[in-house]
């Protein structure tokens, strides 16, 4: 006991409130808190492990929380749905686990308060929030174990997202839709992305979207990526009939 009481004592006070802060997101007392702060490093705090000499960032429990997501969801899934192929499995899970769903878990939870940094907030990606989103379920499954990590996702992702039928419906990229629809009807479709930073700071670009020639939508975002998403999402509404037939 008096042990136990020594490594308290040894917390400090942002010790402290970070450990009460995690426990009400996570739903149960951690074990391990090293782990956590781990999860909420970024690489530009340039720290190494003393014995391993290792860099200690989020990077590496960002790729074990994708992986122990995947294996919760599946299995979550594969008990729900029955009647589903693999093919209609995997096209759920990537809906429940796509970036932009993990994006909008980081923000709901607002875990990038915790993360420790040397650049600006204002300079970091979109997806910085469900990378730690990521990185924080491999925390709790190297801390607590497969069993507490299946019960975070549970209370944090399926029980207030997860909707079966709806999720059926809903499109995670506009530009797949489009372009598969392009091939069943043999039709020719472009992408023209030119670099347009325009009076921005930060580079922007442009995609003009063609159809058998004809230019349909436009798009501009600050990568190639998100810009052929949005011109292929406003080419989805002018033949959003067609496409939805798929």
């Amino acid at each position: 006991m008096n042990f136990i009481r020594k490594i308290i004592n040894t917390r400090t006070k942002d010790d402290e409130a970070f450990f009460a802060d995690l426990k009400k997101i996570i739903g149960f007392t951690p074990k391990n808190i090293s782990y956590y702060k781990k999860a909420f490093t970024h690489r530009s705090i340039k720290e190494f492990d003393e014995e391993t000499g290792n860099p200690v960032n989020y990077e590496r429990l960002e790729f074990l929380g994708d992986a122990m997501l995947s294996a919760v969801i599946a299995a979550y899934l594969f008990n729900e749905v029955p009647s589903g192929d693999e093919g209609y499995l995997t096209q759920m899970r990537s809906k429940i686990v796509s970036r932009e769903h993990l994006n909008e878990l980081g923000r709901d939870l607002d875990l990038l308060r915790f993360v420790k940094s040397n650049i600006a907030r204002s300079k970091f990606g979109e997806n910085i929030h469900g990378n730690i989103f990521e990185a924080l379920v491999g925390a709790i499954y190297l801390d607590r174990g497969y069993k507490y990590c299946n019960k975070f996702i549970e209370k944090r992702v399926i029980t207030p997202y997860v909707d079966v039928p709806k999720l059926e419906g809903k499109i995670t990229s506009y530009k797949s839709l489009f372009i598969e629809w392009c091939q069943k009807q043999k039709k020719e479709f472009v992408f023209d992305v030119y670099e347009d930073t325009g009076n921005d700071t930060i580079k922007h670009f442009s995609v003009k979207l063609f159809l058998d020639g004809i230019l349909i939508a436009k798009g501009r975002a600050t990568s190639k990526k998100k810009a052929e998403e949005t011109a292929s999402k406003r080419a989805y509404f002018v033949f959003q009939k067609e496409l939805s037939n798929l």
